[in-house]
């Protein structure tokens, strides 16, 4: 499903991802562990045009790093940013609705009662403002809002991250359903534990240097 060969990324003159080569099979769901600054973010973001890259990323037979950021979208990509990235002023449903504006897609309105069916919980609060739910439950608002993009594989940048039990436990239900529908997954981590059951396996990053091997 999603190939990256000799993925590399640089700020300036510093190089931060260094020739990085990753593989997420169709259905897979995959790991990317390292710690804070070893690189995820900026490989995901690369991923998804927010930063430019070398190398080069295939989906299926498309190579993403060719195309805009804006289209990648179009693609079945969906990405969950660690720092949720919802737009305050905008109800949930807006929010989750966001990726398709651009792209033109098919099918919107049974795609968002798909989400609701498997989110119950976000559809309770789908016409209250963003602004106005916890840190919490904008983390499943924007795992929606990957997912209403994502008919293909899931990017998701530290979804675990500043969660109460609870809710981390809701949130890894969520993901093992998806198991069944065939979606591809690259979950970045900080801690492989919190991901541990949901992975089929999982590359290490660190300084930028992706490997299947700590």
């Amino acid at each position: 499903m999603l190939k990256v060969e000799g993925l590399s990324v640089s700020i300036g003159p510093i190089p931060i991802i260094r020739n990085a080569t990753l593989t997420v099979n169709e259905g897979e769901m995959c790991g990317l562990i390292g710690r804070n600054g070893a690189g995820k973010t900026t490989l995901l973001r690369a991923l998804m045009g927010a930063l430019p890259a070398s190398g080069k990323a295939d989906l299926g037979h498309v190579d993403l790093l060719t195309l805009p950021g804006h289209k990648r979208a179009v693609h079945g990509v969906g990405y969950m940013p660690e720092d949720r990235r919802l737009v305050p002023e905008f109800t949930v449903e807006e929010n989750i609705r966001l990726p398709t504006w651009s792209t033109q897609a098919d099918g919107v309105d049974q795609r968002l009662e798909w989400i609701f069916s498997i989110m119950p919980e976000v559809a309770q609060f789908a016409k209250r403002r963003a602004l106005e739910l916890s840190g919490g439950q904008q983390k499943m608002v924007a795992l929606a809002r990957a997912l209403m993009a994502g008919t293909r594989i899931l990017l998701l940048d530290e979804p675990f991250e500043g969660l109460a039990p609870a809710l981390a436990r809701r949130l890894g239900e969520v993901l093992a359903n998806l198991k069944t529908e065939g979606v591809s997954v690259l979950i970045a981590e900080s801690n492989e534990i919190h991901v541990l059951d949901l992975l089929a396996r999982a590359y290490f990053i660190e300084r930028g240097a992706v490997s299947d091997t700590r």
